[in-house]
């Protein structure tokens, strides 16, 4: 069994606020590639919506959840909730 495993790898996070017609989503992924790199991939958009996809690769499934993590805790402070 890999380290990996003992972490969550995937969150889903809104935020909704009907008084400011607000309803966001906001996924982050941790996954391997095809070429054996690890990425994060950030999904952001309008719930309901195809939103927008952007991929970071990282050296090590470590440092992928790590920065998963800190996104996580910035999104949280913008209103953001899992």
């Amino acid at each position: 069994m890999m380290q990996l495993d003992m972490f969550p790898t995937t969150l889903h996070m809104r935020c909704i606020d009907p008084a400011q017609n607000k309803r966001r989503f906001y996924r982050l992924s941790v996954q391997c590639n095809l070429f054996g790199e690890w990425e994060l991939q950030r999904e952001w958009g309008r719930i309901g919506s195809l939103g927008r996809t952007q991929r970071k690769v990282y050296p090590s499934p470590g440092t992928a959840l790590d920065a998963l993590k800190d996104m996580a805790i910035r999104k949280e402070r913008r209103g953001y909730t899992a």
